[in-house]
């Protein structure tokens, strides 16, 4: 059994619930898009909370594209505590995250970690919401010609036609969410494999509960992996004796922070909502993972999808289709992003 092929079976079990789960963030993108997250989080209230950290559990957005949409809702009136809970809903957990795990692990951690990523945002923005009121920015008009900028938008909106909606969903979907995370995801993928190629069978269940545990925060709250990246990540380790406790921390820890930007959020929410932020995400996130592993051990057995315990190459044809367009996806994301800006930046400075 070879590296390629372990890698194989990871892009076969994945890939078409990764497709199905660009495919329905392109319809979410279609009919939740920013502005209507601005009217319905804008208003102080408590509610506001529970419905950021409710609405953003199914959006397709990491913590990378997550920051652009948070700073607008900010600057457009949104308080402290709702701006909190969606930047911590919305990167632990989305549609194509759920569905690569349900693809790799199991249906009880498919429901459950979408609860503990709306529960960990709600707890951060009930904090915020008693704690950090302060700060909030001034409502920031929108610029408009005719002081109808509202009313012409919604216009807009009506006159799309049904044919222009499904293109739409599909530029979103399998275009610029697919191109965003296709670096980190490429990354999840080849690092799952990798460990799963070379780690010795039941290497962490020498580990105590606390030593991985441990292990995951210091790890995973400086650095930053998408959910859908880190989804492959935690099953493979779940292969090698981690439990399923210490994979839901990581999969709720390293989606919704990182360094880079803890610095951009204290612009906004101030340092004591930053810490309160990370508190929030850290007290939930090993709350659940203990609760996990006692559900597990008492109610539910670990099942990992056949085609990685077996490390089969031999899928359904669809799982060959499916695994080879998210190849194609995957290698036109990371082009699009990461090697044309490079060669662009280049020959911009070799002229000046």
């Amino acid at each position: 059994m070879t590296y390629l092929d372990v890698l194989w079976s990871y892009l076969l079990v994945s890939a078409p619930y990764l497709l199905l789960g660009f495919f329905v963030s392109g319809i979410i993108n279609q009919f939740v898009p920013t502005s209507k997250l601005k009217s319905w989080l804008g208003a102080h209230r408590f509610s506001s909370i529970f419905k950021a950290s409710l609405i953003g559990v199914p959006l397709p957005l990491c913590s990378c594209s997550v920051i652009p949409t948070a700073v607008t809702l900010k600057k457009n009136g949104a308080s402290n505590a709702a701006t909190s809970a969606f930047l911590i809903s919305t990167p632990e957990s989305g549609i194509d995250s759920i569905s690569i795990t349900y693809a790799l692990m199991d249906l009880p951690m498919t429901i459950i970690r979408p609860i503990a990523a709306f529960c960990s945002a709600f707890f951060a923005g009930t904090l915020q919401f008693f704690l950090n009121k302060e700060n909030v920015m001034p409502l920031e008009e929108e610029a408009s010609s005719d002081g109808h900028c509202c009313h012409s938008k919604k216009e807009e909106v009506k006159k799309i036609a049904f044919s222009d909606r499904i293109k739409q969903v599909f530029q979103y979907g399998f275009g610029k969410l697919s191109d965003d995370i296709a670096g980190w995801l490429t990354i999840g993928i080849l690092l799952g494999a990798m460990i799963d190629y070379i780690v010795p069978e039941n290497y962490f269940a020498s580990l105590s509960m606390l030593e991985d545990r441990l292990m995951i925060l210091v790890i995973g709250i400086p650095l930053y992996i998408c959910a859908s990246a880190s989804t492959p990540i935690a099953a493979s380790l779940m292969l090698k004796g981690l439990s399923p406790g210490s994979a839901l921390l990581l999969l709720l820890v390293g989606p919704s922070t990182n360094i880079s930007n803890i610095a951009v959020l204290q612009k906004y929410i101030g340092k004591r909502g930053v810490i309160l932020n990370i508190f929030s995400i850290v007290i939930v996130a090993l709350g659940f993972s203990f609760l996990v592993d006692y559900l597990y051990s008492r109610f539910f057995t670990v099942q990992i999808n056949e085609i990685l315990l077996e490390h089969s190459h031999s899928g359904s044809w669809w799982q060959s289709l499916s695994a080879a367009i998210l190849i194609v996806l995957l290698i036109k994301g990371i082009y699009l992003e990461e090697v044309k800006p490079r060669f662009k930046s280049k020959r911009e400075a070799s002229c000046h």
